[in-house]
């Protein structure tokens, strides 16, 4: 079901405002012409048909429409046949409003009292005169300046008017009938709006029944090529009166079927509304945006730094482990090495946290390389270019400002995301106690045992007085060997050292793979805190800008249907 006129205004105006800023200026304005006539006719009268007669100098327009009206109304030119404001016939009351809109002062209301004399009235502009057979009410018939005059204002008279009449009757002669001004500046910019076009070919009393005919048929040939194809092209002699009851006709069907204002407006809605559908290009890839995301967040993933920071976070955890979990002796190797996540200043009581302002967190991650911001660059382009392909000129290059304004952003708020990110590196976890709790145990174990073997070593050297020494017998006969005795002493120290080395040893590949899996998370945590920024900085600005577009081409498509 076509929308009606109410439903076409609204969507093109709705269609310009997603527009603004995007849409040819000359065009918006057109449309918005558009939208402002249709309000401003609707709230006019209804029950009048506004006609004009448009031409050129010398067409005839004063004439026909004396001829029409069946009275003189208007003073045709004897020398330089010029019309420099607009005559109004009107057939029925209450136009006045009609016709101030028009901007037509000068009126003449048609009574069907023969006798009846002219009175002024509108400040002694309009006269009353006896209406032609064939048109009863609902008739207002202007005549308008020349659209070719020499007086640039009278020109303008007579464009506006063109744009505000509801059913336009273009008076040609044989002479200037296939003027390219007429054609071009006028008749084709119409283009679509055959049920509101007449062309009436004026003076073909002047030429033989075949050459009227001959100029007839190519006239038509003509307003079809102007896009026009259905309107009604006819001859006519406002001097002898031939062709005139048949526009008559045509003018009086009009008034009667209260129609022609609704269908000009209408076909000027559809008109310029399929022009904004054109100007909208097509719709961009179906998923375009979801399919250029991966590449784009791979780019400023590179630019946060993110495979240094989880190289850090892998290696800090393992030195945390072995601080941990190591033999207590030897930790001070580990510690002297530099902790990654020190170094780039990723530990919590590194960042900087303004007191008011958590969300601006800092990190003292070192400037991403000028390649890498470069890459970043030309990730967000080559995404703006996939989002927006088929779209426009004027929304490609709003869609690249808002991703060059993005670009400028990411170092903030990409070190933003980082610092936002968990990174766990505080996390302890249970079994690094448990075997840091063993590792002490058994470096107390060896402690022990090396002190009771120092101090028996001491009372041996002094000869005082030997320490018990309880021994730890190890019986192998029974598997083919032989039995020995350990002192505790020697078994403390030795358990202790050895057995420290080895929980150390073990507990390095489970300290890698804990740190591997700590990685692997951190790694996911800020490619979503990436996908944030992607989507906040990137995406939804170059989306709202496809978005207006795709509003604007719907509703225009509305507009056109």
């Amino acid at each position: 079901m076509k929308p009606d006129l109410a439903t076409r205004t609204a969507a093109l105006a709705q269609a310009v405002a997603a527009g603004a800023g995007r849409l040819d200026r000359e065009l918006a304005d057109e449309a918005r012409g558009v939208v402002e006539r249709a309000r401003e006719r609707g709230g006019l009268s209804a029950e009048h048909t506004v006609a004009a007669l448009a031409g050129a100098t010398g067409s005839g327009k004063s004439s026909v429409l004396n001829a029409v009206a069946g009275t003189e109304l208007a003073e045709p030119g004897v020398q330089r046949p010029t019309t420099s404001h607009a005559l109004a016939a009107v057939w029925g009351e209450g136009a006045d409003d009609l016709l101030d809109w028009l901007d037509v002062r000068r009126r003449h209301e048609m009574e069907p009292d023969a006798d009846a004399t002219p009175s002024n009235r509108s400040a002694g502009l309009l006269r009353r005169a006896r209406p032609p057979a064939g048109i009863s009410t609902g008739l207002v018939l202007l005549d308008l300046p020349d659209h070719d005059s020499v007086v640039v204002e009278h020109r303008v008279r007579a464009e506006r008017l063109v744009e505000r009449a509801d059913l336009l009757v273009w008076v040609v002669d044989p002479q200037k009938y296939a003027d390219a001004a007429l054609h071009e500046r006028y008749l084709r910019p119409l283009a679509g709006r055959s049920e509101v076009v007449v062309v009436a070919l004026n003076q073909i009393d002047r030429l033989a029944p075949d050459e009227a005919e001959a100029i007839l048929a190519d006239l038509r040939r003509l307003v079809a090529a102007d896009g026009l194809s259905g309107a009604r092209v006819l001859g006519v002699s406002a001097r002898t009166g031939e062709g005139v009851d048949r526009l008559r006709g045509l003018l009086a069907d009009a008034a009667r079927r209260r129609e022609a204002a609704t269908a000009r407006l209408a076909a000027d809605t559809r008109a310029v509304a399929r022009r904004v559908v054109d100007a909208c290009g097509q719709a961009p890839p179906a998923r375009a945006a979801d399919r250029a995301q991966g590449a784009l967040v791979d780019a400023l993933e590179e630019a946060a730094g993110a495979t240094t920071v989880v190289d850090a976070v892998r290696r800090a955890a393992k030195r945390d482990a072995h601080l941990a979990t190591g033999w207590p002796v030897t930790r001070w190797i580990t510690r002297a090495r530099k902790d990654p996540l020190r170094r780039l200043g990723l530990r919590s009581d590194q960042v900087r946290v303004p007191v008011d302002r958590p969300d601006l967190a800092r990190t003292s991650l070192p400037q991403t390389r000028p390649s890498v911001r470069a890459s970043a660059a030309t990730a967000v382009r080559t995404y703006v270019d996939q989002v927006s392909a088929g779209a426009p000129d004027a929304w490609v290059l709003a869609a690249r400002e808002r991703g060059t304004e993005a670009v400028d952003r990411l170092p903030d708020t990409l070190d933003q995301a980082v610092a936002s990110t968990r990174l766990e590196e505080a996390r302890r976890p249970v079994w690094w106690r448990a075997v840091g709790v063993l590792q002490w145990l058994l470096l107390a174990a060896a402690v022990v045992g090396l002190l009771w073997l120092g101090v028996a070593a001491a009372l041996r050297y002094f000869q005082l007085p030997a320490l018990i020494m309880p021994v730890l017998t190890f019986d192998f006969t029974r598997w083919g060997g032989g039995a020995f005795d350990l002192p505790w002493a020697t078994v403390l120290a030795l358990g202790g050292i050895l057995g420290g080395l080895l929980v150390a040893l073990l507990a390095r590949p489970l300290a890698a793979l804990g740190a591997r899996r700590r990685a692997g998370r951190v790694r996911r945590r800020l490619r979503t805190s990436v996908e944030a920024v992607a989507r906040e900085d990137v995406r939804e600005p170059v989306a709202a800008e496809m978005a207006a577009l795709a509003t604007c081409r719907e509703h225009a498509a509305t507009a056109a249907a």
